[in-house]
């Protein structure tokens, strides 16, 4: 196991009925920015809670915090944070609202501007203190301290590193009524989120390699009794802490990291808008694939404890558990392939040309450049 370092501050409030805590959780003294998405809230009851909560506080409002959040909408938040003297932020709704935020928090009191920070990957002086109230499970935003923030005008979209949230409120009920499409795509991105963290080396953590394997078995465990049915209570309650057990910083003690299928997947969102999570599960299984011979003992290992293959030469295990794997996908409704999406050699070019013009190199050896991220697209077609 790798020598590490490992806090997380934040202060999760997991269950029904528990956003009603926010008028105890945010200090009474504090000038509070509400930030939200484009209006779900007001059609899941979201809403009404929050406002009946902060019934009595000094609070602002601010809308429109778009799915990979642009900088230029962030601006304006921060902007008029600046002009109403906001000394809190509260972000409520998904990942994407809770990402801005972070930003917004790092940017107020940055002599500069938002992008230059997101450019630099790390805040820079003070922060605001903020918290969220989280209705998409899917990035585990609420539980660490990265965000990813797009450029509308330069088509680019990076990772970004802050304080992390004070707290943040999880009640699985006010999922019952989100699009079974965004549901996919975050029980899509909780499993990836692992598998970056995990599918790596063997033999460098049991501890952390059998808590990986748990999230994942359980992700595949739950999936159909969401997709059946989203409002079973615990079947979303599940999934929900799922996705923030799985990028909360826990599973990744002592461990080498990936991250190379969402350093892909982030550049056809922001070239295509596809959303995110929906990436991930086309370049994953080809990223399997492609780096078979590095990664194949953990792939193995992967394909015995959570799909069960345990049967076949080393090299049939792979295959296998690389067809499990986006057969568990497909299983979500989600495509799988550049061609279901009308993607082909154009986005392939421009994604190689941008990785090599920044000499890009990704995953756990720094060994995927603009070339083997190539290859990885072409067997994604």
């Amino acid at each position: 196991m790798n020598n590490f370092t490992f806090c997380n501050p934040t202060k999760i409030i997991f269950g029904r009925g528990m956003i009603a805590r926010l008028a105890r959780e945010i200090p009474a003294d504090k000038k509070i920015m509400v930030t939200f998405g484009g209006g779900s809230v007001r059609r899941n009851g979201v809403y009404e809670q929050v406002t009946a909560a902060l019934a009595g506080r000094d609070y602002i409002e601010f809308w429109g915090i778009e799915p990979n959040p642009k900088v230029e909408t962030l601006r304006c938040a921060v902007e008029q944070c600046r002009a109403e003297g906001v000394d809190f932020l509260l972000a409520v709704g998904g990942g994407s609202v809770l990402d801005g935020t972070k930003l917004i928090a790092s940017a107020v009191h940055y002599d500069g501007d938002a992008w230059e920070l997101t450019l630099t990957g790390r805040a820079k002086g003070r922060v605001l203190p903020f918290a969220s109230v989280m209705t998409l499970p899917a990035t585990g935003s609420e539980m660490n301290n990265g965000a990813v923030i797009s450029n509308a005008t330069t088509a680019e979209k990076y990772a970004f590193y802050t304080t992390y949230p004070q707290f943040s409120i999880l009640d699985p009920g006010v999922t019952f009524s989100l699009p079974p499409y965004q549901v996919a795509c975050g029980i899509a991105d909780s499993f990836v989120h692992v598998i970056e963290q995990y599918l790596t080396a063997t033999g460098v953590s049991p501890l952390m390699d059998r808590w990986s394997e748990g999230i994942m078995q359980t992700l595949v465990e739950v999936a159909p009794k969401v997709r059946e049915n989203q409002n079973d209570y615990d079947a979303m309650a599940t999934y929900m802490l799922s996705a923030t057990m799985a990028l909360n910083g826990f599973v990744a003690m002592g461990v080498e990291q990936d991250w190379a299928t969402h350093m892909i997947g982030h550049e056809l969102t922001a070239l295509h808008g596809l959303t995110h999570g929906h990436t991930l599960v086309i370049v994953l299984p080809a990223l399997m694939d492609v780096m078979r011979e590095q990664k194949g003992a953990k792939i193995c290992q992967m394909g015995e404890r959570v799909f069960g293959i345990t049967e076949g030469s080393t090299e049939e295990r792979i295959d296998r558990t690389i067809e499990a794997t986006e057969a568990f996908f497909r299983s979500l409704g989600l495509t799988t392939r550049l061609s279901d999406e009308g993607i082909g050699e154009e986005t392939i070019a421009e994604i190689e040309r941008r990785f090599t013009k920044r000499s890009v190199g990704l995953g756990e050896r720094g060994n995927i450049d603009g070339k083997v991220a190539r290859k990885i697209l072409e067997k994604a077609l």
